[in-house]
C-alpha cells in the first residue's frame, strides 16, 4: 500500500509538472498575419523589402484626413495642429518617419527662408567685392556703382525670377495662407504632382506613419492603437478620418483570430464531443470522451511547443484547432474502440506525414499549419494509447489481429462491374488531376481577407489616395545620387508612368523631388539642390549615408495573379542601371505575388508529396501491401475527386486548399486501412462516427469571420466525405482476400502461409 501510494504521488507531481510546462508555454503563444507569415525570410523578395523597411520604414500606416471645403485642413489653427499631430506619430515607440503636408510645409518654409537669407546674403557679398575691388582701382562713385550694378546681372538672371514669383505669396511661413496656396495648389487650386503624396484631394490630406522594419504581430498592434488614439486627440476638424495601411489590417486580423480562436475550438469542442457522446458506438458512456480529451492534450502540447520556440503561429492556427480535434481524436477513438493497434499506429503516422509534407510549402503560414498538425496527431495517437489501457480487459476492448478473417466473404461485385466503377471512379479522379494547373488560385485580397472590417477603411483611402499599397523600386549601390543615376532614375519613373500609369501612380521618389533642378543638372547643382530639400522628406527617398534610394508607387488591391504579371512586366521594362547600381521591387504586393508564384508553380509536387509520404509510411509499416495500396489509391480518387468538383463548381483554390492531396491523404488512408481491418461491425461504426466527427470539426470552421476560413471549413468537410465514399470504392474494387474459419484458428504465424 505504501509502495503504491508513493507511486501515486510521483505520478501526480510529474503530471502537475507536465500541466504546469503546458500552461506556462500556452501563455506565450502569439500570433501573426504579418508579412513574415507571407514568405520565408531567405526569399529575395523578402529579403529587399525587409533591406527597404529598414533605410526607409516599413508599409506605412496611412492617416487619411477629409475636410468639408478645401484647404481647410492648411490654414490657421488647423495647419499647427496637423503640424502637431505629426510630430506627436513621430514620437511614438515603433515609427521610423512620418510625413504629412504639415511637416513637409513646415520644413519647406524654412528651408525657402533659408534660401531667401542664402540669396540675399550671397548678393550682397558679390556687390560688396565688386565695390571694393573698383574702389581699390580708384574709379569714381559712379563707375563704382556701375561696377556692382553689372556684378550681379549673371546673378540676378538666375535667380531674380525664382524671388519675383515668390514674392507674391509673401513670407514663407505656415500662418500666410497665400505661401500654403502656392506652394501646394496650382493654379486650377488642385494639388501639385509633387504633392499628392500627401493631400491627394483639395479637401483631404495624408500622415503617411512607416514603422520601423520587422514589427512583430504585437508591435504592430500596439503602434495601430497608439496611432488612433493619437489621431482621435489631434482636435482637427474633420468630416471623416480614416486610419488604414497593410499594418492596420494586419492588426485587425490578429485580433480577429485572437478572438475566433476559443470561439471556433469551442464549436469544434461541442460539435466532436456530441458525435462521441450521441451516437451508438461504443456500449459504455465514460470511456466515449477519453478520445476527445487525448486530443485536447495533443493539442495542448502542440501549441505550447509553439509557445516556448517563441514561434508565432499565423492565420492557420484558426483552421489547426478543428483538424486536428477532428481527425486526430479518430485514432484514439479506434484504440479505445478496440481496433488492432498497429493498424491504427501505423496509419495515424501515415496521417501525420501527409500533413507534414505541407511543411515544404513556401508559405510560412501553410508550413506552420502541416507541421503543427503532423506533431499534433503524432502526439494524439501518444495520449490515446495511454487512454486505451483505461479500457483494456473491458468488453469493449477486442484486439483482433490485422491479417485475419473470421468468416469467409465473396467479392461484392463482379469482374465487369469492377471495372465500370474503375472507369467512372477514375475518370473523374484524373479529370480533376489534369485540371489542377488550369484551377484558379483566388488571388483577390478583399476576399482572402473578406470579414475584417479594415477592408472597409482600406477601400475607402484607395478611392481617396487612388491607391492601398505600394511597390518599391530600391536602388543599392556605393552612391545612389549622382547626376547619372539621377539621369537614370527619371527614365526610370518616366517609363513606369507611360507603360503602367493606369495601375501605378509615383508616391514619392528622388526624381520627383529633385524635379526644380530641371534635366541634366551638373554634380554641384545636384548636391546644391540636395542641401536645400527638407532633411525630413529628403530621408524617406534617399538613405543618410547614400547607398539606397527608393522610388515609391501606389497600387490598388487587385488581384494577385495580374499584379504578379504587371511586376514581371516592369522588371523587364526597367532600364539597365548605371555600373555599380542594382536594382529590385521589395514591398508587401511584391511579396504578395511572389507567394502566389511559388504557390502556383508546385501544384503537383504540393497534391503528390502528402500521398506519397503516406503510402510509403503504410508500405513499410503494414503487413499486408495490398492495404497499403487501398490507402493510396483511396488518397488519389478523393483528390482527384476533390478538385472536379472544383472545377465542375467553378471554385478558385486557395494557399490552404491547394494542398488538397495532404489534407485528403490522413482521411483517405485512415478510412481504407481501418475499413480493410477485421469484420468487426462495431469497429466499421467507429469508422462512420470518426468521419461524423472529423465532419463536424471541419464545419466549427464556419463560425469564423473570414470567408477564406469559412470556405476552408466547408472544402474539408467536403473532402472527409469524399475520402469515406473512395474507401467505400477501393474496398469494391480491391475485395479482401477470404480466411477460412480453420485458418483463423491457426497459429499467427501460420495463417499468412495459407492465405489465398
Amino acid at each position: 500500500m505504501r509502495f503504491l501510494t508513493g507511486r501515486f504521488l510521483v505520478g501526480l507531481m510529474l503530471t502537475a509538472a507536465a500541466a504546469a510546462v503546458v500552461g506556462i508555454g500556452l501563455t506565450q503563444v502569439r500570433t501573426d498575419t504579418t508579412t513574415a507569415s507571407f514568405l520565408p525570410l531567405n526569399d529575395p523578395t523578402q529579403k529587399a523589402t525587409i533591406e527597404a523597411a529598414r533605410s526607409f520604414g516599413g508599409d506605412p500606416i496611412v492617416v487619411l484626413a477629409e475636410s468639408s471645403k478645401p484647404a481647410a485642413l492648411l490654414e490657421g489653427d488647423q495647419i499647427t495642429k496637423l503640424v502637431g499631430l505629426e510630430g506627436a506619430l513621430s514620437r511614438l515607440p515603433d515609427v521610423a518617419v512620418v510625413y504629412g503636408p504639415g511637416t513637409v510645409l513646415n520644413q519647406v518654409a524654412s528651408s525657402a527662408q533659408d534660401m531667401l537669407a542664402t540669396i540675399s546674403g550671397r548678393r550682397d557679398g558679390i556687390q560688396a567685392a565688386a565695390r571694393i575691388k573698383a574702389q581699390a582701382a580708384g574709379k569714381s562713385p559712379a563707375a563704382v556703382a556701375a561696377a556692382v550694378a553689372r556684378s550681379v546681372q549673371a546673378f540676378d538672371v538666375r535667380y531674380g525670377a525664382l524671388l519675383v514669383k515668390g514674392l507674391p505669396a509673401g513670407l514663407p511661413t505656415l500662418h500666410n495662407s497665400r505661401f500654403v496656396q502656392s506652394v501646394v495648389f496650382d493654379q486650377d487650386g488642385q494639388p501639385r504632382v509633387q504633392w499628392r503624396f500627401v493631400v491627394p484631394r483639395p479637401d483631404a490630406v495624408a500622415i503617411v506613419v512607416r514603422p520601423r522594419d520587422q514589427l512583430d504581430q504585437a508591435a504592430t498592434e500596439r503602434l495601430v492603437e497608439a496611432t488612433k488614439a493619437v489621431v482621435n486627440g489631434a482636435g482637427l476638424h474633420t468630416t471623416r478620418i480614416t486610419v488604414t495601411g497593410m499594418p492596420v489590417v494586419a492588426a485587425g486580423l490578429g485580433g480577429l483570430l485572437r478572438h475566433e480562436i476559443p470561439v471556433v475550438g469551442a464549436c469544434a469542442l461541442a460539435l466532436i464531443g456530441g458525435c462521441y457522446l450521441f451516437l451508438p458506438w461504443l456500449s459504455r458512456k465514460r470511456h466515449r470522451l477519453l478520445p476527445l480529451a487525448a486530443t485536447l492534450a495533443a493539442t495542448a502540447v502542440t501549441l505550447a511547443a509553439f509557445g516556448w520556440l517563441h514561434h508565432p503561429v499565423s492565420l492557420g492556427v484558426v483552421a489547426f484547432l478543428p483538424i486536428l480535434l477532428g481527425t486526430g481524436s479518430d485514432f484514439p477513438a479506434y484504440l479505445v474502440r478496440g481496433a488492432d493497434r498497429r493498424r491504427v499506429i501505423v496509419t495515424a503516422t501515415a496521417a501525420a506525414a501527409g500533413f507534414a509534407t505541407l511543411g515544404l510549402s513556401p508559405v510560412p503560414f501553410v508550413r506552420d499549419l502541416g507541421l503543427s498538425l503532423g506533431a499534433g496527431v503524432l502526439l494524439a495517437i501518444g495520449f490515446g494509447l495511454w487512454a486505451s489501457r483505461l479500457v483494456d480487459g473491458s468488453a469493449t476492448a477486442i484486439r483482433p489481429r490485422d491479417d485475419v478473417r473470421t468468416t469467409v466473404s465473396k467479392p461484392a461485385l463482379g469482374w465487369a462491374a469492377r471495372a465500370a466503377l474503375l472507369a467512372v471512379a477514375a475518370g473523374i479522379s484524373v479529370t480533376g488531376w489534369i485540371a489542377l494547373p488550369h484551377l484558379r488560385i483566388e488571388g483577390q485580397p478583399e476576399r482572402l481577407a473578406a470579414g475584417a472590417p479594415e477592408l472597409t477603411d482600406a477601400h475607402h483611402a484607395q478611392s481617396v489616395l487612388g491607391s492601398a499599397g505600394e511597390v518599391d523600386i530600391l536602388v543599392r549601390g556605393n552612391n545612389v545620387i549622382t547626376p547619372a543615376s539621377l539621369a537614370w532614375m527619371t527614365d526610370v519613373q518616366d517609363l513606369t508612368l507611360q507603360d503602367f500609369g493606369d495601375q501605378l501612380h509615383p508616391v514619392v521618389s528622388p526624381p520627383t523631388l529633385l524635379a526644380f533642378l530641371g534635366p541634366n543638372p551638373t554634380a554641384e547643382q545636384l548636391q546644391a539642390g540636395l542641401n536645400q530639400l527638407p532633411p525630413y522628406l529628403l530621408s524617406s527617398v534617399i538613405r543618410q549615408d547614400g547607398k539606397e534610394a527608393v522610388l515609391s508607387f501606389g497600387i490598388k488591391l487587385g488581384d494577385v495573379g495580374s499584379q504578379q504579371t504587371l511586376l514581371n512586366d516592369l522588371r523587364r521594362a526597367i532600364p539597365t542601371p548605371p555600373r555599380g547600381l542594382r536594382v529590385d521591387l521589395a514591398g508587401l504586393p511584391v511579396v504578395t505575388a511572389r507567394g502566389y508564384q511559388l504557390i502556383s508553380s508546385n501544384r503537383y509536387v504540393t497534391g503528390l508529396v502528402g500521398i506519397a509520404a503516406a503510402g510509403l509510411v503504410l508500405l513499410i509499416g503494414l503487413r499486408r501491401k495490398s492495404d497499403a495500396l487501398r490507402g493510396i489509391l483511396a488518397a488519389g480518387l478523393a483528390t482527384g475527386w476533390g478538385l472536379s468538383v472544383a472545377l465542375a463548381l467553378g471554385i478558385s483554390l486557395t494557399p490552404l486548399t491547394v494542398a488538397l492531396g495532404s489534407l485528403a491523404t490522413a482521411t483517405a488512408c485512415e478510412f481504407s486501412v481501418l475499413l480493410g481491418g477485421p469484420h468487426d461491425a462495431r469497429v466499421r461504426r467507429s469508422v462512420l462516427v470518426a468521419a461524423a466527427a472529423a465532419t463536424c470539426g471541419y464545419l466549427a470552421l464556419t463560425v469564423s469571420g473570414l470567408t477564406v476560413i469559412q470556405n476552408f471549413g466547408l472544402f474539408l468537410a467536403a473532402t472527409v466525405l469524399l475520402s469515406l465514399v473512395a474507401a467505400q470504392v477501393v474496398r469494391l474494387l480491391m475485395p479482401e482476400r477470404a480466411v477460412a474459419p480453420e485458418v483463423a484458428a491457426l497459429p499467427v504465424d501460420s495463417r499468412e502461409e495459407v492465405l489465398v
